[in-house]
């Protein structure tokens, strides 16, 4: 999943990020509730918000309030010292979709996490999702690629590989990252595989394929719109 942690404790921010790095998760942190609320309504592809109830600076109930009035369907998961049955319906009633008390293990925000991205597969509002570069067009929902009025046919290695770098324009995504994010876990390849796919990628999307500049030393990253 690609993730968004909004947690102004820097220790805890970091570790979260890490761990859930390490479940193989693509993670942005924000330390603040507008940060977090900039982030969640304007980063392409963000699946689910893990949000701190105490900020410095606006409440994270305060942000999740203002996401559902922007008419957002972000997954919600907030977190709080808080654990009264009053804390628990006011956060629930802004709009989260679960609610979480510190201290927590992290397996069971892991838990958690599964059970909102189950809820979200099914969920109307997340279907058919397009991601737009240029002439490049992806339809998550129909899993369709076009450039301009021409339709792509892609493998499902090569579409997944185009979605990522399309949830991300302008960030580099290293050989690693791209491994993790485009081929199913534990399928046994060699970074060389992600080239040979990039090769593919840009042969079948033509022109529009100088769109996926190569970082050298590094990996790919989808031009910024």
């Amino acid at each position: 999943m690609h993730l968004l942690i909004v947690e102004d404790d820097p220790k805890l921010g970091r570790l979260l990020k890490r761990l859930l790095e390490e479940d193989r998760h693509l993670v942005e942190l924000e330390t603040t509730g507008r940060g977090g609320l900039e982030t969640a309504l304007e980063a392409p592809g963000i699946e689910a918000l893990i949000l701190d109830v105490g900020l410095p600076d606006i409440s994270g109930l305060e942000v999740a309030t203002k996401l559902r009035e922007s008419g957002s369907s972000l997954a919600i998961l907030m977190l709080t010292a808080r654990d009264t049955v009053g804390d628990r319906v006011t956060g629930l009633d802004s709009g989260a979709d679960d609610y979480l008390v510190k201290p927590f293990a992290y397996e069971e925000l892991s838990a958690r996490l599964r059970a909102l991205s189950r809820r979200s597969v099914v969920a109307p509002t997340r279907v058919g999702t397009r991601l737009v570069n240029g002439p490049i067009a992806l339809d998550e929902g129909l899993r369709r690629v076009s450039v301009g009025t021409r339709t792509v046919e892609l493998s499902p290695r090569e579409f997944s590989l185009l979605e990522c770098l399309l949830r991300h324009p302008g960030q580099v995504m290293t050989r690693d990252q791209l491994l993790d994010l485009a081929w199913p876990y534990g399928v046994a390849v060699t970074l060389n595989a992600v080239d040979a796919y990039i090769h593919y990628l840009r042969d079948k999307l033509g022109e529009a394929g100088a769109r996926i500049e190569t970082v050298r030393g590094v990996g790919y990253r989808m031009a910024a719109p």
